[in-house]
């Protein structure tokens, strides 16, 4: 009885392959047109997409004689009873690579380096020219303005953008990869050295003003303590906090010390039109055997 029920479902086994091979048959005229157009569509799709390159930087943090005189200053002024707010070069770091990534750093980098057009503009890269063609709809590149003040982004919008394109990475090594992409290789390689400047420049100017703020607090109190022994304990922390500020403001590379500087790429990074065309003939593939399955399956229950 049991050999009967084994032989019965391996028939009907044969049966469902027999009738699938059948359906795939039938319809292979449809199977093939539609995965050609789905073919051809992802050639044409891939093609459109504007080809972008991506420019990196590699850091690492800056160490060496600022740090040193600030952990000098640090120990004098705890020695006086004072805190001085003084942060290791690691710490330095990593403010600034959380700085670098948010919004309100973002938002000031962009307009204060006047890149919105290139972020919301730019519709194409002209290689022989070696120009950004711009949509003459929105921006007019002869006198630098928008058409309306409603095509202005917002302070959001800008971020977002930005961050779009950019990417910010940390390896166990304590290295830093500053990394973005863009439509233009000259850009692209610009934005990055651009980016580094700027968070270098404005955690440079972050401790002078730190270290402003800390003389000018302790000549504060060096004026109002007429015991001779704290004056000098308090000449001898100025004195620091002025040759901290002396090192800070003579560093361009603060924070940052650019250990592989950025390079104009000569590959494109995106789009892979190879795996999209890949992908775009598959999908079509899978889709024209389900429809060929659900048509022959749908005039059956008909």
């Amino acid at each position: 009885m049991e050999s009967n029920d084994q032989s019965s479902r391996n028939s009907e086994n044969r049966l469902d392959l027999n009738e699938l091979f059948w359906v795939f048959w039938s319809g292979k005229f449809k199977i093939i047109i539609i995965t050609a157009i789905f073919a051809v569509c992802s050639i044409f799709y891939s093609l459109s997409l504007q080809n972008q390159y991506k420019a990196t930087a590699i850091l690492a943090p800056s160490t060496g004689g600022i740090s040193d005189s600030l952990n000098q200053a640090g120990g004098i002024a705890s020695f006086a009873g004072i805190s001085l707010g003084g942060s290791s070069s690691g710490t330095d770091t990593e403010h600034a690579r959380e700085i670098m990534q948010s919004w309100s750093y973002i938002d000031n980098f962009v307009q204060t380096n006047e890149l919105i057009p290139i972020l919301f503009a730019a519709e194409g890269w002209d290689q022989q020219l070696g120009k950004i063609k711009y949509n003459q709809d929105l921006y007019d590149i002869a006198t630098k303005t928008w058409k309306t003040e409603a095509q202005l982004p917002s302070s959001w919008e800008i971020f977002q953008s930005f961050s779009g394109i950019l990417s910010v990475e940390n390896d166990k090594a304590g290295l830093t990869k500053i990394s973005i992409e863009y439509i233009s290789p000259d850009i692209a390689k610009m934005l990055v050295d651009l980016y580094v400047l700027s968070i270098n420049k404005y955690m440079q100017e972050r401790k002078v003003q730190m270290v402003t703020k800390n003389i000018e607090y302790l000549e504060a109190q060096l004026a109002g303590n007429p015991i001779s022994e704290m004056k000098e304990v308090f000449f001898n922390i100025i004195s620091e906090q002025i040759k901290l500020k002396m090192m800070a403001a003579a560093t361009p590379e603060y924070v940052f010390v650019t250990v592989s500087p950025s390079m104009v790429p000569e590959k494109r990074s995106q789009p892979n039109r190879t795996l999209i065309c890949i992908l775009g003939t598959f999908l079509g593939g899978v889709f024209s055997v389900f429809l060929v399955i659900a048509l022959h399956y749908g005039r059956q229950k008909n």
